[in-house]
């Protein structure tokens, strides 16, 4: 992909936005009918640096990239802040035009799910355990949008960051399991300056909670030296959940060492095992892994 000729070409021109899955279509036939590539990105907004690298990976796979912006509401439980989720679209805006996105596709909730929506995309496996548990609903959710992105872009590429690393298996699975033509490509979570991993939800931390944040990435990272290093997994979880509590954390949702396909929960130590992570500052929920 000659990358340099593609940024030229798309600084000339402001970012499109569309609204409606036809307009969709038609901007994308569009691209189709000069033979360009289709990277898709899907963010709910509140834009960040992590959204950012996975732009840049989607450009240097594409000649068009794609970005959609949707809080979607199935993936929010009753209890979740759905209402008070960040929405920064201007700001959003400005950023995707200044980094050459072709086109931006914003639908509103009555258009992802019109009157009498009655479909759900469940996938099993993968979606088991940790974040399915303390959110049982969630991938339910996951997995209904993200289908239909994919069906309405068509997009050669979907790129998703692995900060989310269940919700990447999960999609990963439905794509194979329902013959879905698109490459879904993971892209390694991107962190702040003191290793905490980039996320909308990071803006909900006060100061103080922002300076204890960064010891939920280097306890998983003294963990995971430990169970390298030969020591029992369930000691090693066990230590770093005390040294969490330790360090203010308020509750611990899961931590676990899984397969890193199928998720299952694992006794023994294997390669390219991945611990997981779900913990609570006040009222902020951060999620973290990291390869073992």
């Amino acid at each position: 992909m000659d990358v340099e000729r593609n940024q030229a070409k798309n600084t000339e021109e402001e970012t499109s936005v569309v609204t409606t899955v036809c307009s969709l279509r038609t901007a994308i036939s569009a691209f189709r009918k000069t033979g360009e590539r289709v990277a898709l990105v899907p963010t709910m907004g509140a834009l960040h640096s992590g959204h950012l690298t996975l732009i840049d990976v989607a450009r240097n796979k594409s000649d068009r990239v794609v970005v959609s912006i949707f809080v979607n509401p199935a993936q929010f439980s009753a209890s979740e802040d759905l209402d008070h989720y960040p929405r920064p679209t201007k700001d959003d805006l400005d950023i995707l035009n200044s980094r050459n996105v072709d086109l931006v596709f914003m639908p509103e909730v009555n258009d992802m799910y019109g009157v009498d929506f009655s479909t759900s995309v469940i996938v099993s496996g993968p979606s088991k355990g940790l974040e399915g548990g303390s959110r049982p609903n969630f991938f339910n959710g996951v997995a209904t949008v993200v289908t239909k992105l994919l069906l309405q872009c068509q997009p050669d590429t979907a790129v998703f960051g692995e900060k989310d690393y269940q919700q990447l298996q999960v999609i990963r699975r439905l794509v194979m399991d329902l013959n879905i033509s698109c490459e879904i490509l993971g892209v390694p979570t991107v962190r702040e300056y003191d290793g905490l991993a980039c996320s909308s939800r990071n803006l909900y931390l006060d100061s103080h909670q922002r300076r204890i944040a960064p010891k939920f990435y280097k306890n998983l990272l003294e963990t995971a030296h430990q169970i390298k290093d030969g020591k029992n997994l369930s000691s090693a979880i066990q230590n770093c959940r005390q040294r969490l509590f330790d360090a203010e954390f308020d509750n611990i949702d899961y931590l676990d060492v899984c397969d890193p396909v199928s998720l299952k929960s694992i006794s023994n130590y294997k390669d390219g095992a991945r611990l997981l992570g779900a913990v609570w500052l006040g009222q902020t929920r951060l999620i973290d892994n990291l390869e073992v």
